[in-house]
């Protein structure tokens, strides 16, 4: 294993722990429920398919990963 690779894991995994901290901790994102994702509600339960969030998330992580891991 290259060690950029290894940068990059570690980085992703010091994000995760941040975002897993700040959810415990009840602070909201500044992302989710844009429109396009598709919320559905009955009865028993709901179903939330974030679609155009994943897609913002995308396009974000694939401009960053771009500028900071160009050769």
């Amino acid at each position: 294993m290259s060690p950029e690779i290894g940068k990059v894991i570690l980085i992703i995994g010091i994000l995760l722990v941040v975002v897993g901290g700040l959810a415990a901790l009840g602070v909201r994102l500044p992302f989710g429920r844009l429109p396009g994702d598709i919320a559905i509600e009955g009865e028993r339960g709901g179903v939330y398919v974030p679609i155009v969030t994943m897609l913002v998330i995308s396009v974000v992580l694939t401009i960053l990963l771009n500028l900071f891991l160009r050769r």
